[in-house]
């Protein structure tokens, strides 16, 4: 299964465009935004995905974002998610707290552990886990770390810049 993974798009709906796009290209049917959307208008973008979200520390408007999920069909989480996604199990968090993210890594009950907050992408393994940051779209974040990540359950993790 591939699975699309986003974070941090702070209202940026250009990169939100240019990422769906991007998805929509790739046959992606499921996204998991590890938080910061910022404002409900931001949702309509993701409609047509099975869209799988967490609540990040600049989500103030949380019964606006609750609406805006329930109106396109995706699920809001929280401030954490325990996904199941072609057999694999995922940790999402926004990760404000770099120890928790290490945390549920180190755990070993996850096969993905995937979070956003310090707008820059990572991969990495601990253990059996690997540590996905897809990077972020707010404007002083670096072109390189302006990307979205593929994941394939299979184990391969592509990063493409939007």
């Amino acid at each position: 299964m591939r699975v699309g993974i986003i974070a941090d798009t702070h209202d940026n709906v250009a990169a939100i465009e240019r990422a769906t796009d991007l998805f929509r290209e790739q046959g992606i049917e499921t996204l998991i935004h590890c938080g910061d959307f910022i404002a409900p208008p931001v949702l309509p973008f993701f409609e047509g995905f099975e869209l799988h979200g967490v609540l990040g520390n600049n989500d103030g408007e949380v019964a606006g974002l609750e609406s805006g999920f329930e109106a396109i069909g995706g699920e809001l989480h929280g401030r954490f998610a325990d996904l199941e996604l072609g057999g694999k199990r995922f940790a999402v968090l926004h990760g404000e707290s770099k120890e928790e993210v290490e945390g549920y890594a180190e755990s070993g009950e996850y096969d993905y552990v995937c979070y956003g907050h310090h707008h820059e992408r990572e991969e990495r393994t601990v253990g059996d886990t690997v540590v996905l940051n897809p990077g972020a779209h707010f404007p002083t974040v670096p072109e390189d770390h302006r990307s979205i990540a593929i994941l394939d359950t299979e184990g391969d993790v592509e990063f493409h810049r939007v």
